[in-house]
């Protein structure tokens, strides 16, 4: 069964006694359900409510471990590191010290791993400075979450522009609607409530020549959307809702056609045609 080093994934800690109250004013998630066996999905936003990052907190006795990209652990310490103020909170960099490792398919679960949270089918993850015996490359995990539909980070999402429902953190278990404020909260929550995503990152299929990211999208002459990270004939676009309307897409030389998954939730009238 397949399991896999990640190697652009890093590791942040946060240790001391204000750790989890820290967190908890800040992240997308509720930081107090990360516990033993469980891992927690979050983001953290700008004040207007857009993406800086994603990760998996991971608990451990005494510290939180961020599961994030690796090119994103300096800028997460740093961003993190402005509301310390007067908290008993250190942070620091682990990459160098400790892997990443990923299994699925049925691959038996190690000692310190964890469900991945978002999907059963994404299988489980793991932070540890002595990472487990692999027998698939990188490569092979993320054709797992292109087929999943699971968005990648700084690969599909956009810095201080991207929204946190356009790309699936509340059907993803990426959003806790009852722990109360954090930052970026109130946009999240209108956006919510009053109905108001305009486009989704989507999976599609793609027949022909996979297109570089950022290529646009178009129907006949309107632009729909453009793609962001892709492998083989699987990618992920962003895209408008009315493009899901079953017309025919094109991106640069290829026909791209979405594939919703059964985990995500669309409008009804969306929903009826894009599947």
């Amino acid at each position: 069964m397949p399991i896999a080093i990640l190697p652009e994934r890093g590791v942040l800690e946060v240790a001391g006694e204000d750790r989890v109250a820290f967190l908890q004013g800040l992240v997308s998630n509720d930081v107090a359900a990360a516990g033993p066996g469980r891992a927690v999905f979050a983001a953290l936003l700008t004040p207007q409510g857009k993406w800086l990052a994603d990760f998996f907190i991971i608990a451990e006795e005494g510290r939180l471990l961020l599961d994030c990209e690796r090119a994103q652990a300096g800028m997460l310490a740093q961003r993190l590191g402005r509301f310390r103020l007067r908290s008993k909170v250190a942070l620091r960099d682990l990459s160098g010290e400790m892997a990443v490792a990923v299994g699925w398919g049925g691959a038996a679960m190690p000692a310190g791993a964890v469900p991945d949270p978002r999907l059963e089918a994404a299988g489980w993850r793991l932070v540890s400075a002595e990472a487990p015996a692999a027998d698939s490359p990188a490569e092979a995990w993320d054709a797992h979450r292109l087929a999943l539909g699971l968005p990648e980070g700084s690969r599909d999402l956009v810095g201080e522009q991207s929204l946190l429902l356009e790309a699936g953190f509340d059907e993803l278990h990426g959003v806790s609607w009852s722990k109360g404020c954090y930052m970026g909260q109130e946009l999240t929550a209108r956006t919510k409530y009053r109905g108001l995503l305009k486009r989704r990152l989507v999976p599609v299929e793609v027949e022909g020549p996979l297109p570089a990211p950022g290529t646009a999208v178009v129907a006949g002459a309107a632009e729909m959307g453009e793609m962001r990270s892709g492998r083989g004939g699987l990618g992920i676009a962003q895209l408008r809702l009315e493009a899901l309307d079953g017309r025919s897409l094109r991106c640069g030389e290829a026909v791209i056609r979405p594939r919703i998954p059964a985990w995500m939730a669309l409008p009804g009238e969306v929903a009826a045609t894009g599947r």
